[in-house]
């Protein structure tokens, strides 16, 4: 006990030591990647941000996290990160850059922790190491410049991290329970991937306290229940709530926080079976696919990209787009495909994984000797509780079905700790000239400088031969000379050993800086030269990245007028829909393109843009303009449609009713209005039946309907039914005249009225 509080007498006085000198150019790297033209994203993803400016409008809203101000419908994930974003969006005024803020601001603050909790272990460099390691993993600054929550999410659970070491530290079982209620906090942020760590605290607080096993026990059990109790506690009284007095609990099929949180936000992530209901949520995530595809094909009317996308056609004829878990070549979102080395698959490796090599050879460096019985070193067990938060993380990466790139930001905080933890170690290791152990510094940078050619060498083409053989080659040769000078104890050695450290950071420091560089991707963030795409891997759509653009979508009702038809994956004429793509199905899930159509890889998103378009009245050279509109979905309204139903309103609550967020999202952000979504996120939510249509009908709550063809899944007999039972109204009086008709997966987009007595 003398020991614990001599330990906490220790923290205190080092609390009052100065800052960190070194400490303050890495975060101001981490400010910048995080930060740095974040004002330039309108939109930022489009279907969060509609949620907020909802969310502004009434406590109602707020509580529930509702899509739309009507209260309509939920977005698809728990409410507390945009909880924090709507009241930064109250203090700094509605914009794209303060819905963003909170996340990049948790960014920041997760490379501050992580020096926190390495530094004290491991030492101030070690410290260091770890911080400007997680600063530098490319898809953290990716994820922390969008609205996306997985960069809050992993900032509570790194604070959640730091009162789980000062429980042990200080022996107090409040730290305890702060911890574990914190986890409940993350849960309510992005449900079951929060409890992704369980594993290392549960096996840390067991290795660590020095506590006889009742009382481990009893600790560890009450504070599970308080998590499970946090954890549940907003979904008990939504789900608690009559339906009649709540928005819909949106991507669910039973109106249900619960079954999403444990059905399709959780263990269909994992066997990738997300059709959960007959086949709905494969949609959803095949609405996703789509607005992905859409943003890798964007600006390419160049005859230098006709040239390319001939030959893309001959290389992509035979390929098909999946359902996830499919087994298309580089899996779906560009995931790769289950197995062990997954993790090093194009796609995947760039964005997490530059430094893996370096990590296990510190892993072996930091466990060389420990045996399983005795008493471990605080070094020890907090490698553990890294190790375990790693692997199973790891794991679950390795084999899940269904993920996207971002999501692998739960692994950089243990792998930027075993870097900073490690490279101290080894480096003691190298210079102690230990045995075996000593050659771990130089196998470790040899190995990874190799893994990072691996992984730039299919970007050639965007990046050079250069920076490729730079790496490559100042890899051996350190590592070369590190191993023939390991007798040798002299400033030269030292300044080889932090020149390879720089080297093992520089490409992931470029690959950081891309989506400043190439711009970033709002809906599906990702890193590299094609950041903008939100696909990841190599490039292979456009013969310029930087003029990829940023969004392709158009407003209902509005197209650029340059067809694609001879481009775009469109479902087969004649087929049911199945529950597969709206509109069409494939065999076994899979999409095709029509019969005699060129195939080159290319579909259509919801709300009907084709994926060679640009912006209404825009021109290729917009795309890099100060304010861009990305987030993956319409990025502008059409002004003449919202003339025309402001000014044919006679008091209904919506604005207008479509068949999916997509086309709805815009609208809410730019006037504020009620737009209802009929059937969600992706148009497959089993939201409506035709009476209760009917019934908001004759209560005059609606009276428009914006149909594209999408979200057929859930909603065929409410759109059937709309159509047998409205009048169209002439696109005349709606579309905009410098354009064509909108082209939606299975027509038209057409405007429709319905009054009934």
């Amino acid at each position: 006990m003398k020991h614990m509080n001599s330990e906490v007498k220790e923290e205190r006085t080092s609390n009052k030591k100065r800052i960190d000198l070194f400490l303050v150019p890495i975060v101001l790297i981490a400010a910048f990647l995080n930060l740095f033209k974040i004002w330039t994203d309108e939109y930022a993803n489009a279907y969060y941000t509609a949620a907020v400016k909802s969310m502004l409008q009434s406590l109602h809203n707020f509580f529930y996290a509702s899509f739309d101000p009507g209260g309509y419908v939920t977005i698809d994930k728990p409410p507390v990160v945009f909880w924090i974003q709507t009241i930064s969006a109250k203090i700094f005024g509605f914009h794209g850059w303060s819905v963003i803020l909170p996340q990049a601001l948790a960014g920041i603050g997760s490379v501050l922790l992580l020096y926190v909790l390495v530094k004290r272990t491991f030492g101030v460099w070690a410290g260091r190491f770890a911080a400007l390691a997680m600063a530098l993993t490319p898809i953290v600054p990716a994820v922390s410049r969008t609205n996306n929550i997985d960069s809050m999410l992993v900032f509570t659970l790194l604070v959640a991290t730091w009162m789980l070491f000062r429980a042990v530290r200080t022996a107090k079982f409040g730290w305890v329970l702060a911890a574990f209620a914190m986890i409940g906090v993350a849960f309510n942020m992005k449900m079951l991937q929060a409890y992704m760590v369980l594993p290392a605290f549960y096996v840390f607080y067991v290795v660590a306290t020095k506590i006889n096993w009742k009382k481990k026990i009893a600790f560890l059990t009450t504070a599970t229940a308080l998590m499970l109790a946090v954890s549940v506690s907003w979904a008990v009284v939504v789900d608690s709530t009559s339906a009649d007095k709540r928005p819909y609990m949106g991507s669910s099929q039973t109106n249900s926080v619960l079954e999403l949180a444990f059905g399709y936000n959780g263990i269909n992530r994992l066997t990738g079976n997300t059709s959960v209901t007959g086949s709905s949520h494969k949609q959803s995530a095949q609405t996703e696919q789509q607005t992905a595809s859409s943003e890798t094909k964007q600006n390419s009317n160049s005859s230098a990209d006709s040239s390319q996308s001939s030959n893309q056609r001959k290389s992509s004829s035979s390929q098909k787009m999946q359902a996830p878990g499919g087994g298309n070549q580089n899996g779906m979102f560009n995931t790769g495909n289950p197995g062990p080395f997954r993790l090093f698959q194009k796609g995947l490796s760039d964005q997490i994984s530059w430094l893996l090599p370096f990590v296990i050879f510190s892993i072996v460096g930091l466990f060389a000797g420990v045996k399983f019985k005795g008493s471990y070193t605080t070094k020890q067990k907090e490698s553990l509780f890294w190790l375990a938060w790693l692997l199973p993380v790891a794991v679950f990466f390795s084999i899940a079905g269904f993920f996207h790139q971002y999501y692998l930001i739960m692994l950089a905080p243990p792998i930027a700790a075993f870097a900073g933890a490690g490279a101290v170690a080894l480096w003691s290791m190298y210079k102690q000239h230990n045995g075996w152990k000593s050659w771990l510094l130089p196998g470790g940078i040899l190995t990874t400088a190799a893994l990072q050619v691996y992984i730039m060498s299919p970007y050639v083409s965007s990046i050079g031969v250069a920076p490729i053989a730079g790496v490559g080659a100042l890899g051996v040769i350190l590592a070369l000379v590190l191993a023939v000078r390991k007798q040798r104890k002299n400033s030269l050695t030292n300044y080889l050993g932090a020149a390879a450290m720089v080297v093992l950071l520089a490409m992931p420091a470029y690959w950081a800086m891309t989506p400043i560089i190439y711009g970033g991707n709002s809906m599906l963030p990702s890193a590299g030269p094609d950041s903008s795409s939100g696909m990841g891997g190599p490039p292979s759509t456009a013969t310029n990245s930087k003029q990829s653009g940023f969004n392709g979508m158009q407003p209902p009702g509005s197209s650029s007028g340059n067809s694609s038809s001879n481009n775009q994956m469109q479902p087969p004429s004649g087929s049911s829909n199945g529950g597969q793509m709206p509109g069409g199905s494939s065999n076994n899930g899979q999409m095709q393109p029509p019969s005699g159509s060129s195939n080159s890889g290319e579909m259509q998103m919801p709300g009907g843009s084709s994926n060679n378009s640009q912006m209404p009245n825009s021109s290729s050279s917009k795309s890099s303009s100060s304010k861009r509109k990305s987030g993956g979905m319409n990025a502008e309204v059409n002004k003449k449609l919202l003339n025309y139903l402001t000014k044919n309103n006679t008091g209904e609550k919506y604005l207008f009713a479509t068949t999916d967020s997509t086309s709805a999202a815009p609208y809410i952000i730019k006037t504020g209005e009620p737009v209802m979504a009929m059937g969600g996120f992706s148009g497959s939510d089993p939201i409506l039946m035709v009476s209760k249509l009917k019934a908001m009908i004759k209560k005059g709550e609606v009276k428009y309907f914006y149909l594209s063809g999408m979200g057929k899944g859930g909603q065929s007999d409410v759109i059937t039914w709309i159509k047998e039972n409205s009048k169209e109204i002439p696109s005349s009086k709606w579309q905009s005249t410098s354009s064509s008709a909108q082209q939606g997966p299975s027509g038209n987009g057409t405007l429709y009225e319905i009054t009934l007595k």
